[in-house]
């Protein structure tokens, strides 16, 4: 499958999503678009996965975008109002659910970034929570030197994750930036070795995973329900958000756990 979701044993209650298309710049073509607004679906309706991993197969690109051979041009002929078979006319309605614009897993994501990422592959990761990079991973958004908009969550994201001045430039320039200009912008968290990029990742996510699912799930909420509001919004939203878990079974076990000094076991509930 050209996205496929798994669930490794070792690692408890964490998902790892890979674009599987490396002969293809892991682009996104219409059944690869399909399968990940299926996958986001899953992870929104399991409450055992609890963070979830998106990384490329291969070495070399993490996404190139969307598929210059198949989805850019049935994009184009929809567009003529052409007739579309059924599979790709179903890819192009879940464009905006693929690429997680009108969906939200609900819980946190994980970008393992393995190689270069563009357009498209560039949208993918601004909608996840933290990103890991390899040294040899470059990012750009090349939409404007094509004559395009940034459709994705490029003009909505970028500016609200990173400085002004960094955003305009990724967006004006289409010029590609290296792992390490993303780190110091902000853009990513670490650039780790080829060989240890999903060992940092899982790491990651089973950090997240062990901790108790309903307080994870609801404090990534109040972030992105809480950044537009005014500050006496701000506090009282978070308050809403935060009242229901005091009177959970896994805040009942923390305290339990911390005084007889051992770790919890949350069940999201």
């Amino acid at each position: 499958m050209a996205a496929h979701l798994d669930t490794p044993a070792d690692h408890p209650h964490v998902a790892i999503i890979t674009i599987d298309r490396p002969a293809h710049a892991n682009a996104l073509d219409p059944p690869t678009l399909l399968a990940l607004a299926g996958i986001w679906q899953r992870l929104a309706e399991d409450p055992d996965i609890r963070c979830a991993v998106l990384t490329g197969a291969g070495d070399r690109v993490f996404c190139a975008g969307m598929d210059m051979r198949t989805t850019i041009p049935a994009s184009q002929r929809l567009v003529r109002g052409e007739r579309l078979d059924e599979d790709t006319f179903a890819a192009l309605r879940n464009v905006a659910k693929a690429m997680l614009i009108e969906q939200d897993p609900g819980i946190p994501l994980i970008c393992a970034i393995n190689g270069h990422t563009r357009a498209g592959g560039f949208d993918l990761m601004l909608a996840t929570d933290m990103r890991f990079a390899v040294p040899h991973a470059t990012f750009a958004l090349e939409e404007v030197a094509l004559g395009l908009y940034p459709t994705g969550h490029a003009t909505v994201l970028l500016p609200r994750q990173i400085p002004w001045v960094h955003a305009h430039e990724l967006l004006l320039t289409a010029q590609p930036i290296d792992a390490q200009h993303a780190l110091e912008i902000g853009l990513i968290n670490r650039i780790v070795p080829a060989g240890d990029l999903m060992t940092v990742a899982l790491g990651t996510a089973d950090t997240i995973a062990a901790n108790a699912p309903l307080a994870v799930r609801a404090t990534r909420r109040g972030v992105r329900e809480i950044l537009p509001l005014s500050l006496p919004e701000a506090y009282e939203r978070q308050e809403a958000i935060g009242r229901p878990l005091r009177k959970t079974e896994d805040a009942r076990e923390a305290q339990r756990a911390f005084v007889e000094k051992r770790r919890p076991t949350f069940s999201g509930k």
